[in-house]
């Protein structure tokens, strides 16, 4: 499929001059919005990785968190006539039609981090979101035991992701999951709340949650800066030394750090996939047949092993 000369015109491109005219493929990312550190880390992952092959060039739009606006990236991209997408939905219901176009009128979809409905795709790739909350359940429900006197519940702060997206889903599944296959009678989640992925959203939350909650034993948020929202707030009470914080995403220079600051008990890995992303597209556009399914690996972080690399879950 060539790339059209007159729509190159059209798209936000991070490089001047002719790169695109050296490039035998281009592939258009659709990023949800970078809003987020971790989805900046994605899309910079893409660039390094993409970065030492002269064949590809890869064009990123940034939907800014509006649903809308992604779908209109991605049919531009579809337009365009891009070699291969790549696509990191907001949402899966409706970024689930323009990607199923895409896919059907030829061009490869990768299906990055977050899902789409049904199988009009050429290959998903992210981490198991359901294990990673269910090891974080386990974890909880058995560092909360450890916290229980007299037969004393644990009490537990959820603030959840978009729940709207499949991760938040089985971040949440999972870790109800977990605590029930661990220990249940020991938790007792006394407040939960939708803190969309943002930090000040999560910040706000627990501002609450502190409010109708006198004790507050433990906070599990399903990234990393919602867990220091969290914390953040619990700090501006004074009541963060009494309060243990996990958060998802184990990015070096976020989910890493806070544990080594004392911040976080624990973070576990959300890997990004972008690495991994390019190398498919490679296989995907020299003609190679690559898994449907592609399930990354993740560890978690504690102040005991994040300077040995983690333990893998």
């Amino acid at each position: 499929m060539k790339y059209s000369v007159i729509a190159l015109s059209l798209l936000v491109v991070a490089s001047a001059g002719d790169a695109h005219a050296k490039a035998k493929w281009v592939i258009g990312m659709s990023q949800c919005n970078l809003g987020e550190p971790w989805r900046v880390q994605m899309n910079a992952d893409i660039k390094k990785a993409a970065a030492g092959n002269a064949d590809i060039e890869v064009i990123f739009k940034d939907a800014q968190n509006d649903t809308l606006k992604q779908r209109a990236q991605v049919e531009e991209f579809v337009n365009a006539g891009v070699n291969l997408l790549i696509i990191s939905p907001k949402e899966a219901a409706p970024l689930t039609a323009p990607v199923a176009a895409a896919f059907k009128k030829g061009i490869p979809v990768i299906v990055l981090d977050r899902r789409v409905l049904g199988s009009s795709y050429t290959s998903f790739i992210g981490a198991d979101n359901k294990k990673i909350g269910m090891a974080a359940g386990k974890w909880i429900a058995k560092r909360v035991a450890e916290l229980a006197a007299g037969g004393a519940k644990g009490r537990v702060v959820e603030l959840k992701g978009l729940m709207t997206s499949t991760p938040a889903q089985d971040r949440n599944s999972g870790f109800r999951a977990g605590i029930k296959a661990a220990a249940p009678a020991v938790v007792d989640i006394v407040f939960e709340a939708d803190m969309k992925w943002l930090e000040a959203n999560a910040r706000k939350e627990m501002e609450s949650a502190l409010a109708v909650n006198p004790k507050i034993d433990l906070v599990y948020a399903h990234n990393d800066p919602g867990a220091h929202g969290a914390y953040l707030a619990a700090k501006a009470a004074g009541r963060e030394k009494n309060i243990i914080f996990v958060g998802i995403d184990g990015l070096p220079q976020e989910g890493q750090s806070f544990v080594k600051q004392g911040l976080l008990e624990a973070s576990f890995e959300y890997p990004t996939g972008g690495k991994e992303a390019i190398e498919s597209a490679l296989k995907i556009l020299g003609g190679k047949t690559v898994p449907k399914e592609v399930t990354l690996n993740s560890h978690v972080f504690t102040k005991a092993n994040v300077d040995k690399g983690g333990e893998c879950l």
